[in-house]
């Protein structure tokens, strides 16, 4: 599968055009932020880059195939998104070079030896893991004071376990109880909510990945409101879709990132030669329209610090 070519002025044709291969948890074309990222550098696909888009269409059983497939293919580096996907990439292979368009702390899983000497064929972008836990969960109890037990509602893998994991260290200075709700695709949202119900949750942090389908974002919104429990996400396509609250980096700086990250590893550095980078900017979004459906008042102290308010 492909995707619409490049705009862009001509470009002097190599003797060899590379070949990128995009690895996506859903979707049908790679991310924009991404595309925009590599125009600017001068990629113009049919030109001097090629490219081989592959999604899991929110499978993730089918990670380690299509992983697979590209080493197969024999492209020359393998773009991925999310840690699931890097971590079926590097086991597809060890040589072809791999960037993260964004990882749950990808030392803890095993991706990198560490963020300044990756050491091996991966490298790329990273989220924070317990700290962006930690922080979500303070916002959460400053709107809700009488937060005692947090579902977290995400999907199985290592690198989410790990981050309900460190998690539970700043919870546990919070006095609140973890709840992990894990589902494997939408048709799992109801009975995920019914289980946070039976364990008498009062909020929630939404783990799903940055690229859930829009669709899902929204019919998770309006679950929460159904059952008037306050939430926050780390997307902002999740307050868009109608959620409370969202904390977190933009990813659509990483996804522009990562094709930095390409560019000179097409140029010849070696994936082990390039740092991780981890985000420097956190945004908070909150929307005042689903907080008057539940019935809940925003602080003004926590209001003031958004970056952007829907009303």
């Amino acid at each position: 599968m492909g995707f619409s070519p490049f705009h862009l002025a001509q470009a002097q044709q190599p003797a060899k055009v590379p070949r990128m291969g995009y690895l996506a948890a859903s979707g049908s074309s790679p991310n924009q932020a991404f595309v925009q990222g590599m125009r600017e550098l001068g990629y113009v696909e049919g030109k001097n880059i090629g490219f081989v888009f592959r999604t899991a269409e929110g499978k993730s059983e089918r990670n380690a195939d299509l992983a697979a497939e590209l080493v197969r293919l024999k492209v020359d580096v393998i773009i991925a998104d999310g840690s699931n996907l890097s971590l079926a990439a590097k086991k597809a292979t060890s040589t072809i070079p791999i960037v993260m368009t964004t990882s749950t702390d990808p030392v803890g899983t095993g991706l990198v030896a560490s963020l300044a000497r990756p050491g091996g064929n991966v490298t790329g972008l990273t989220s924070v893991g317990g700290e962006l836990g930690g922080k979500m969960l303070e916002l959460l109890k400053e709107v809700v004071p009488r937060l005692t037990r947090v579902a977290i509602l995400t999907t199985k893998s290592a690198a989410n376990n790990l981050f309900v994991k460190e998690t539970e260290v700043p919870a546990r200075a919070l006095g609140l109880q973890l709840i992990p709700v894990l589902v494997q695709g939408s048709d799992d949202f109801k009975g995920a909510f019914r289980a946070m119900t039976k364990e008498r949750a009062n909020g929630l942090v939404m783990r799903l990945p940055p690229r859930t389908d829009f669709a899902h974002f929204k019919r998770v919104a309006e679950l929460t409101m159904k059952n008037r429990l306050p939430a926050i996400g780390t997307a902002n396509a999740w307050v868009d879709a109608g959620g409370l609250m969202s904390y977190g980096a933009d990813p659509n700086i990483s996804y522009r990132r990562a094709a930095v990250y390409v560019d000179k590893i097409l140029k010849g550095t070696k994936p082990a030669d390039l740092p991780v980078e981890a985000p420097t900017k956190f945004e908070l979004l909150i929307n005042l329209k689903a907080a008057k459906q539940i019935g809940l008042t925003i602080p003004p102290n926590v209001l003031v610090r958004a970056d952007r308010v829907i009303r």
